[in-house]
């Protein structure tokens, strides 16, 4: 079975450096917020090129962090697209802020600034831009809009780690970005892990506090807080797999182009980019019609070739999120995509299979 995504095949590449960084870790005898954490964080913020990066225990604590850190909660309300994770919804939730759903681009997936724009009101406290797939969002027209109505604009990367928009990366262009470290992220850790970057130092040291239990310099509680720390295995991972970050994104870069050529002539959609985008391609999302989505999923799935949905349902489908908003681009396309495997690691001969069979599945239709 060719899978979509296969975070072990980047363990294979680099075993020997990562079980020296555990073995690292495991004889220091600092296992939360020590050195690695500390490194990480500085090696991240060169990286974004932004002065700060706070390390925490997931993506989904990484945004309500950022939302906490703005004192955004109860009463308050935050735009938010309704075709993205769930986590990204949960995070608005969980802090005690009602998520408004705005509709996206059929193009690119991601915020329709019109449909941004008509959500605003005197509660709206924030927006929060998630990169799709690995899709930058309008970040000037949403930056426009967030400083018009005075706006906390806070940046989902956690699928678009490396992407960026007229070469300034992702999480270092709004107030706050927020990553996810999930296993199978472009940067993944071999359990949960995020972070936030800011720009602003005071948010920072809010940021640091929040995560341990809302305590200062002296282990004192100053605020409420949680426990949503970095650890130090996650983090000497990740600090094995920063540097080869850009090099992963340019072998999917390389595999989403040897896509885009294949299915020219196809009765398929495959990814726009937006211009002066540098899309890091975290997904491969194509569109088809949809009456033959589901059977394009079982015939690959036949022919040994696991695809993804990503994402049948839309937040505000689900039962606990339900929302009569009408969200005519969001609920047309959770019916046509399909994403196809894409990942460092899989052989071009894995990929011919994968295009073949999406040949073969619409010859056959013919």
């Amino acid at each position: 079975m060719i899978p979509f995504a296969s975070p072990h095949s980047q363990y294979k590449k680099l075993s020997k450096e990562i079980q020296a960084a555990i073995r690292l870790v495991l004889t220091s005898g600092e296992y939360i917020l020590g050195p690695q954490v500390d490194s990480f964080e500085k090696e991240f913020a060169a990286y974004l090129n932004v002065p700060d990066v706070v390390g925490c225990a997931n993506g989904t604590d990484a945004l309500m962090l950022a939302l906490r850190a703005h004192n955004i909660g109860v009463g308050d309300e935050v735009i938010i697209p309704s075709h993205t994770a769930t986590a990204s919804v949960a995070a608005v939730s969980i802090c005690g802020a009602t998520p408004i759903f705005a509709d996206i681009e059929l193009d690119y997936y991601t915020l329709d600034i019109r449909d941004v724009m008509r959500k605003c009101t005197s509660r709206t406290k924030a927006i929060i831009a998630v990169h799709l797939y690995g899709q930058p969002a309008n970040m000037k027209e949403l930056l426009s809009v967030a400083r018009k109505h005075n706006l906390i604009l806070i940046e989902d990367c956690a699928q678009a780690v490396g992407s960026a928009i007229n070469g300034q990366k992702l999480g270092s262009i709004g107030d706050i970005g927020c990553f996810s470290f999930f296993p199978t992220k472009n940067l993944g850790a071999f359990g949960d892990a995020g972070a936030v970057a800011c720009r602003n130092p005071a948010i920072a040291v809010r940021l640091k506090r929040l995560r341990q239990y809302g305590w200062n310099e002296e282990r004192i509680s100053v605020e409420s807080g949680l426990n949503s720390r970095l650890d130090e295995l996650q983090a000497a991972i990740l600090r094995v797999k920063l540097p080869r970050l850009d090099a992963n994104n340019e072998e999917r870069l390389i595999q989403a182009n040897r896509y885009h050529s294949a299915f020219l002539k196809l009765p398929v959609r495959s990814p726009l980019v937006r211009p002066g985008a540098l899309h890091s391609y975290h997904l491969f999302v194509i569109r088809v019609a949809a009456c033959d989505r589901d059977l394009l999923v079982s015939y690959l799935a036949k022919k040994g070739i696991k695809c993804g949905i990503h994402y049948a349902t839309p937040v505000h489908k689900m039962p606990y999120f339900a929302s009569k908003v009408a969200l005519p681009n969001t609920e047309k396309i959770v019916n046509e995509i399909v994403s196809l495997p894409l990942f460092p690691g899989l052989k071009l001969h894995e990929q011919k299979r994968v295009i073949t069979a999406v040949h073969s599945f619409f010859d056959e239709k013919m």
